[in-house]
């Protein structure tokens, strides 16, 4: 977990997984880098805004994979599911829902798990749920939630996910980055 810039209540805070994504952000903005993964992501958000001062919203930027082609661009997400947590399957088993779909607003759905899809019967067995897919979104969107913090997930499309996503993935990082600057500077 890495954080710069100062939390403050009228402004929002940028969560990202990795430096490589938040490359090219405003270094006077406050910026928290949480690490790959749904657990590192709940837990550095958790931790921030714990001790800091609530920001006015969280708003997580970072890259996607398409899980359907022709999909690019910027896009800020709907709603978010867990693709890795049978939530049918537990609310069966205990009769309570653990990890439901959250509703943002309008727009894609967004498939958050911790396996970066690079293989084509993934992608076809999410892209039947979701549009777009991470590795954060859903816990960065669930943990503001739990803090009353407004959150806003939007991630640029750096590859079709499935065989090769890994290699795209490197190739269009720094150029997915700038790209999310570019949607900061313009929406916030």
């Amino acid at each position: 977990m890495d954080l710069r810039g100062t939390i403050r209540p009228d402004r929002p805070l940028l969560v990202l997984a990795i430096a490589e994504e938040a490359a090219h952000l405003d270094p006077e903005l406050p910026v928290l880098l949480t690490g790959m993964g749904k657990v590192n992501a709940a837990a550095a958000v958790a931790a921030t805004l714990a001790r800091s001062p609530l920001p006015s919203a969280v708003v997580n930027l970072g890259t996607a994979g398409a899980l359907h082609p022709g999909w690019t661009g910027t896009h800020e997400v709907g709603s978010v599911l867990q693709h890795d947590l049978d939530t049918g399957f537990i609310r069966q088993l205990t009769g309570q829902t653990v990890g439901a779909p959250l509703t943002l607003g309008d727009g894609p759905v967004l498939a958050t798990g911790d396996q970066f899809v690079a293989d084509d019967d993934a992608r076809a067995a999410l892209a039947r749920r979701a549009q777009l897919v991470d590795m954060e979104g859903y816990a960065v969107a669930s943990t503001a939630r739990g803090f009353g913090v407004p959150v806003r997930l939007v991630k640029q499309v750096s590859d079709e996910a499935g065989d090769g996503a890994d290699r795209t993935w490197k190739q269009s990082v720094d150029g997915c980055a700038r790209l999310l600057a570019r949607w900061v500077r313009d929406h916030l």
